[in-house]
C-alpha cells in the first residue's frame, strides 16, 4: 500500500470522525452525565460496533443492504428507537447521575454494550464505508478486500483515539457541571436531548 494514500486516508478519516455526528454525539452525553470513564467505555462499544460494518463492507454484505430498502428501513429505524428508549430513560430518570454516583457505581459493562448496540442499529455506518473505502483503494496496492480492511482497522484506531479525547473533555465538563446543583438536576434533560437529536437524525435521515 501507498504510505502517502494512506496518510490521506487517515487525514480524512479525523476531519469525518471530528465532525459532530450519533457517535461522537453519544460519547460526549455518556461522558458528560457519568464521567470520562463512561465515555470511554462508551468508546470502545461503539468501536466494536464499527468492526462489523468494517467486515461487512470487506465481504460485500454491505452492499446488499444498500439493495434492500426494507432492510434498511428495519435497521435503521430499530437504531432510532432505541436511542429515543434512552432518551425516555434519562427524561424520566428520578435522580440525577451525581445521585446514582453516589449510592452505585456506573455500569461500564452496560455502556459498552449500548455503544455497541447504537452502532450496530445504524445501518448508515455500513453504507459510509462502502462509499468511503473504496476511494482509497489503488490497483497497485494489492487484494482490494485487503486495502479496505487496513483502512477499515485505521479508520477503527483513530476513532477510538477521538472518541477518548472527546470523554477526556466532556468528563471535566460533567465534573463542572455536576458542582453547581441548579445545573446538576438538569443533566438528565441534557442527556434525554442529545439521545433524542441523535435517534432523530438517524430516523430522518436519507438513505
Amino acid at each position: 500500500m501507498d504510505f502517502l494514500i494512506w496518510l490521506s486516508f487517515l487525514g480524512a478519516a479525523l476531519l469525518l470522525t471530528i465532525m459532530p455526528g450519533p457517535d461522537n454525539l453519544f460519547v460526549l452525553a455518556q461522558s458528560i452525565s457519568n464521567g470520562k470513564n463512561a465515555g470511554i467505555a462508551t468508546a470502545f462499544g461503539l468501536c466494536t460496533g464499527l468492526i462489523v460494518h468494517i467486515l461487512a463492507t470487506v465481504l460485500g454484505v454491505s452492499a446488499l443492504l444498500y439493495q434492500s430498502s426494507l432492510a434498511f428501513s428495519i435497521i435503521k429505524y430499530a437504531g432510532a428507537a432505541y436511542l429515543l428508549y434512552l432518551a425516555y430513560k434519562a427524561f424520566t430518570a428520578k435522580s440525577s447521575p451525581l445521585e446514582v454516583q453516589k449510592t452505585q457505581q456506573v455500569s461500564y459493562d452496560a455502556l459498552y454494550k449500548k455503544g455497541i448496540i447504537m452502532n450496530i442499529l445504524n445501518p448508515k455506518v455500513s453504507l459510509f464505508f462502502l462509499a468511503f473505502l473504496p476511494q482509497f483503494v489503488t490497483a497497485s496496492g494489492g487484494n482490494a478486500a485487503f486495502q479496505m480492511l487496513v483502512y477499515g482497522i485505521t479508520f477503527l484506531v483513530q476513532a477510538l483515539f477521538v472518541f477518548t479525547v472527546i470523554s477526556l473533555f466532556a468528563g471535566k465538563v460533567g465534573t463542572v457541571l455536576r458542582k453547581r446543583p441548579a445545573i446538576s438536576q438538569k443533566i438528565n434533560l441534557i442527556e434525554g436531548s442529545l439521545f433524542t437529536l441523535i435517534g432523530l437524525r438517524i430516523a430522518l435521515g436519507e438513505k
